[in-house]
């Protein structure tokens, strides 16, 4: 082979490889989790130190999340909570997958509220911050509903 030849393609090989290199990093960024939150309620409670609340976590990345705690000013608790076979069970994180979504609703996972520092009525709006093991904390506006609020979204 010809010393220019040789040249030429080794070249070609080299731009070859960077031209895929680029093509799996470019990749690499969407592929991370992407959180949002809609659907977020609570019921007016009918006890004056707990309360309950629903929400729906979607991640539209490609790679799962957990969410690992809630707080808030209004509350000086919050646990989460998942309910099988009738029997409630508090959890300290639950997951969220890839292309899905985390549900939060009545008779079925769900945030407790304890020692609330006073009864939400319906028409407050109850600030939530939500913690992730890998994405930043979300801050969440939950409206307070009327104790019987079923909401049109199927929760």
């Amino acid at each position: 082979m010809k010393p220019g030849r040789h040249l030429a393609l080794t070249g070609i090989a080299i731009m070859g490889a960077l031209a895929l290199a680029g093509c799996g990093g470019s990749g690499s960024g969407s592929s991370a989790a992407e959180l949002s939150v809609a659907a977020s309620y609570m019921p007016q409670p009918v006890s004056a130190d707990m309360a309950a609340g629903f929400l729906t976590i979607t991640n539209k990345g490609g790679t799962k999340d957990e969410l690992t705690s809630v707080s808030s000013d209004s509350a000086g608790e919050i646990t989460m909570h998942e309910t099988n076979g009738g029997a409630m069970e508090e959890v300290d994180s639950f997951e969220v997958p890839a292309h899905g979504q985390l549900v939060f609703k009545s008779g079925g996972n769900h945030l407790m509220f304890e020692k609330l520092k006073r009864r939400p009525e319906q028409g407050d709006t109850i600030t939530v911050k939500l913690k992730f093991a890998e994405s930043g904390p979300l801050t969440v506006e939950m409206p307070v509903k009327s104790a019987t609020y079923n909401p049109s979204t199927g929760h």
